[in-house]
């Protein structure tokens, strides 16, 4: 019985552990990332469509293929494009193939925002999660 309870313990440590690293990172993030007018999900969204392999090859992606792939309600999410839009950092369009569909892209000025916010995003992540 002790070893099982030794056992939980060690899980449930290892699990607050990380849930105190992801807090940690979050927190410098949010710190590194303000002086560029980001927080860490407008990031998080950048990087994604900096990526330009949505499923169907093109440069846009799905706000739903967004949703799947960054913890965000939908909701949330829906709020934090409209907003990227507002700053001219993406575009929204209609899905051709679906017109209930919404795809986003970056715009270039989101693009040149990325690039230059790139290096500050990695430079947290190297330092906080470097063993």
């Amino acid at each position: 019985m002790a070893a099982v309870d030794k056992a939980e313990q060690a899980l449930v440590s290892q699990w607050r552990d990380i849930l105190t690293l992801h807090a940690r990172t979050q927190c410098e993030l949010e710190r590194a990332l303000h002086p560029h007018g980001l927080c860490a999900s407008d990031f998080e969204v950048l990087d994604l469509l900096s990526e330009g392999t949505a499923a169907d090859g093109s440069r846009a992606y799905r706000v739903q293929e967004i949703s799947e792939r960054v913890h965000l309600s939908q909701s949330a999410l829906s709020r934090l494009v409209a907003r990227l839009e507002k700053d001219g950092l993406v575009e929204r369009a209609m899905c051709p193939e679906d017109r209930r569909g919404v795809r986003v892209a970056l715009t270039a000025r989101g693009r040149a925002l990325h690039r230059e916010v790139l290096p500050v995003h990695r430079a947290v992540l190297t330092r906080m999660l470097a063993d």
